[in-house]
């Protein structure tokens, strides 16, 4: 009976194990395979008790298989059973993706419980109980035994990847007439990737970065699986989140041209200092030869203030010394229009689907890049007009009864504030529907707190998801005089829409999703 039961116990305790397992290797991946990065995000109060909550009935069945008999074994089978409950997989935003990495780090984990099975078979006379404890140990311990197991996995990780970035490299070594053009920012990069390569591809044969494949490795999978001769134009995202992460794409690629979008106190828990985050995005400029351009979004301080010894192309919407400036901005929920001058001061007129300033400044930066490489502004008036949302990154969407502004992609301070301005801009009933923001290290609350004092005239209702993660908004709110009756807090993205359509239809509602949590903050 005692041997059904440990049957039992060891098939349970598997599943369990394994989806355990999967949702730490998750994590890891979420958070780029970094140790650093990953130990931070353990650190944060409520991913310590999302582990704990995980590895919670793994550590009461440790005394019942200490016990050992056929009663305390089966109350162990039903620990497990809650722990498989626990740890049953949900929708992820950003769901795991299987690479060779994530299955030889898997491969690497079942070789660590085999072995330590082994050892106790070999080594422990009472090896039934013992092992059991081992392996309720391992679980427990499985947060901090993927950092082992990457660490075991390094020097062929190194290896692997060396091999596909010289294999980039000579790729487009054998493509000399190829330009490249570099993408960074702390926000606003991919929306500008995604406009540069309509405006580009109505002159140019262009390959993009797809997606967010900003990393190198992301670029170098991009240049080995889609690179093809007949490309003229590559233009290369470049995501960072520490220093040295630009130049390691920058000294793959070395590109032609670049244009940096913006800097603000993003990923602060990674670069700590916005002094950090300035270096990083400058090592685009840092790379661009003397043949070469930087473009420059004048209307960011953080940029505006950086000098550098380079050939420089300044745009924006407020700043007049811009070389390349959106003026006479309007917005409707049918789109956006606006003015721009070429280089002898004739005016073109745009019209755009998108909505917002910060859309339009994005756009601005694409036409500056586009008409330097040779496109006449009047011939990009139609380009500009297909433009369409990137996805959730102040995307307008209608709805039935209610018009959404999907910005929920990784949201920032300055892009929160611009995408409340595009709020504001609206005469339907405006609600704000955000979790806050996250990775701001020890700025979290005051961040927080300031786009909540900043929001308080900018919206009708604020919807606001958690209680506790959005506590720092409440408190700007209510210190800047907004109403409490029309601040509703609830727990879930699901309950913020239930009610939204609960507000009374005064008129129609304009939703702003403002962030969506990724899955290491959910």
């Amino acid at each position: 009976m005692d041997y059904i039961w440990i049957m039992i116990w060891l098939t349970t305790y598997v599943v369990g194990a394994v989806l355990y397992e999967i949702y730490i290797v998750h994590m890891f991946q979420q958070n780029s395979y970094k140790p650093r990065e990953y130990q931070e995000w353990m650190q944060v109060h409520s991913n310590v008790g999302r582990l704990l909550g995980k590895s919670l009935y793994a550590v009461i069945a440790i005394p019942l298989v200490l016990v050992g008999n056929a009663g305390c074994l089966a109350a162990a089978c039903v620990m497990n059973a809650m722990t498989i409950l626990v740890n049953k997989p949900r929708k992820a935003k950003k769901p795991l993706v299987y690479t060779m990495r994530v299955k030889r780090m898997l491969i690497t984990t079942v070789m660590l419980y085999l072995i330590s099975i082994l050892l106790t078979l070999l080594f422990i006379e009472d090896w039934q109980r013992v092992c059991g404890c081992i392996l309720l140990v391992l679980f427990i311990l499985q947060p901090f035994l993927i950092l082992a197991v990457n660490w075991i996995n390094h020097p062929l990780e190194r290896a692997i990847d060396r091999h596909y970035v010289q294999d980039a490299a000579r790729i487009l070594q054998e493509m000399p007439n190829l330009t490249i053009i570099g993408v960074t920012g702390s926000y606003g990069k991919t929306s500008v990737k995604y406009f540069l390569n309509t405006l580009l591809s109505s002159q140019y044969n262009v390959l993009q970065t797809p997606g967010n494949y900003n990393t190198t490795l992301g670029v170098v999978r991009t240049i080995r699986e889609q690179m093809k001769p007949f490309h003229e134009i590559f233009l290369c995202e470049m995501g960072a989140r520490e220093v040295g992460d630009i130049k390691e794409i920058c000294d793959l690629v070395h590109p032609n041209y670049g244009i940096i979008t913006s800097i603000g106190p993003q990923h602060l828990q990674s670069f700590h200092t916005i002094e950090n985050i300035i270096g990083t995005k400058f090592e685009l400029a840092d790379a661009i030869p003397a043949s070469g351009k930087v473009f420059l979004n004048y209307d960011n301080v953080y940029i505006r203030g950086h000098r550098i010894d380079k050939n420089i192309v300044s745009y924006g919407t407020t700043e007049e010394e811009a070389v390349y400036r959106a003026y006479d901005i309007e917005v409707s929920p049918s789109g956006s229009t606006f003015k721009m001058k070429d280089e002898r001061g004739e005016m073109v007129e745009f019209h755009t689907r998108l909505v917002g300033n910060h859309n339009v400044q994005n756009i601005a930066g694409a036409i500056a890049v586009a008409h330097t490489l040779g496109i006449p502004m009047e011939k990009l008036r139609h380009p500009v007009k297909q433009l369409e949302s990137v996805p959730h990154r102040l995307q307008l969407i209608k709805q039935s009864g209610r018009i959404l502004l999907d910005d929920s992609y990784n949201s920032n301070k300055n892009g929160f504030e611009a995408a409340l301005d595009t709020l504001a801009m609206f005469r339907e009933l405006r609600i704000l529907m955000t979790p806050g923001m996250v990775e701001l290290g020890e700025k979290q609350y005051d961040e927080n707190k300031e786009v909540g004092i900043y929001a308080a005239d900018k919206c009708d209702y604020a919807v606001l998801v958690g209680k506790e993660q959005t506590r720092p908004i409440q408190d700007g709110l209510l210190e800047a005089g907004f109403p409490k009756s029309k601040m509703i807090v609830v727990d879930t993205l699901q309950e913020a829409f239930q009610m939204v359509s609960a507000i009374p239809d005064e008129k129609q509602k304009i939703v702003l999703i403002e962030n969506d949590l990724p899955d290491n903050y959910a």
